[in-house]
């Protein structure tokens, strides 16, 4: 039996939002996931089966490793589409914003959203979300943002309308967002919803695959060099830290999605608990953070990373430069592991050999 944990006033206050909007605009977060395209796309099909003209609006491209989620193709991406999507989003007669609890998640989307009159509903799953939404589905103990579509749907007596491409959308997030149900998926309810979902005779195997094990080849080298060169471990902290700078990444050829799951990978080492990947964007370190058991990589990344999120995932972003970061980590070290030197049993990492044959 699924409960119902979002409050029942609420649920009837979504429910006369949608009944009193025809365009209805969604958008998810800068870089999107799994969760928030699986979410987003999910509920559009949804809104759609309603009759209404929904559309998601997203600030940047999805990744080409998650373009075999349905509707992808039919995003209104920001970057590529600016007038499109302003056009959108200010026709838009509600606006639902999923799977980000700030509009700086969004890039120059937010900029555009601010000052609309028009309604906004968050649905979420990320600890502390701004004040700024007219309904506010905020459940940080979900595993995902799909699974709290899904209890809308199931609220709102909808569920009827989750035909098999919509459900395929839901379970792709279901999955990304627990690490292909590794962790944040410990309720017995998250495997009742799992369940439901399969039920639309989804493909699942093929969709674990796509979204799980399928990898390019330029992406498997990348995680391979990371892992072989530039994997450090520290013991004595039950830590790993993984660093990739832009020269690195180009190196390989490197797309957005290819370091996807990195940053879980030091986990299979026995007395690794926690991981740190940092990646040396154009303009900032992109921190990821990935943890077992009770260990809090949240209360890390938004101490020392600008970010936050779940105990056992979580990011944030670094304004600085990688050797910055890395002494940022090392901070971080020596706050939690005061009476403990920092010593580690990889080599430092080496500049890059130009020579091809050598990968």
């Amino acid at each position: 039996m699924i409960s119902s944990i979002i409050d029942q006033t609420t649920i009837e206050r979504l429910r006369a939002l949608i009944n009193g909007a025809q365009r209805i605009a969604i958008t998810c977060h800068k870089s999107p996931d799994g969760d928030a395209l699986g979410s987003t796309l999910a509920l559009c099909h949804v809104l759609r089966r309603l009759g209404k003209d929904a559309v998601v609006v997203t600030p940047d491209m999805a990744p080409k490793s998650l373009e075999f989620i349905p509707g992808v193709r039919e995003l209104v991406v920001f970057t590529r589409q600016e007038a499109r999507a302003r056009l959108v989003l200010n026709e838009a007669q509600l606006i639902f914003c999923l799977d980000f609890n700030s509009l700086k998640r969004i890039d120059r989307l937010g900029e555009i959203i601010e000052p609309l009159k028009t309604k906004r509903v968050l649905i979420d799953h990320h600890l502390e979300p701004e004040n700024i939404f007219d309904v506010m589905i905020s459940h940080p103990e979900a595993s995902s943002t799909c699974e709290l579509v899904f209890r809308v749907l199931m609220q709102m007596g909808l569920l009827r309308f989750m035909d098999r491409m919509t459900a395929s959308c839901l379970y792709v997030g279901l999955t990304t967002d627990t690490g292909g149900f590794a962790y944040s998926c410990d309720s017995p309810e998250f495997y009742e919803i799992l369940a439901s979902v399969m039920r639309r005779r989804i493909d699942r195997i093929d969709l674990y695959n796509k979204a799980m094990n399928t990898f390019s080849a330029d992406s498997l080298r990348l995680q391979g060099y990371a892992i072989s060169e530039k994997m450090q471990l520290f013991p004595e902290h039950g830590a790993s830290l993984i660093t990739l700078s832009k020269e690195e990444l180009e190196r390989f050829n490197y797309t957005r999605g290819d370091t996807e799951s990195l940053v879980n990978k030091p986990l299979a080492i026995p007395g690794i608990y926690w991981s740190v990947f940092l990646r040396e964007d154009a303009d900032k370190i992109k921190v990821s953070c990935r943890s077992q058991g009770s260990f809090s990589v949240s209360d890390i990344c938004a101490r020392y990373f600008n970010g936050g999120g779940h105990e056992n995932a979580a990011g944030g972003d670094f304004c600085g430069t990688l050797d910055e970061a890395v002494a940022r980590f090392y901070q971080v070290l020596t706050d939690l592991f005061p009476d403990l030197p920092i010593q580690h049993n990889e080599q430092q990492s080496q500049p890059i050999n130009n020579n091809e044959n050598d990968i």
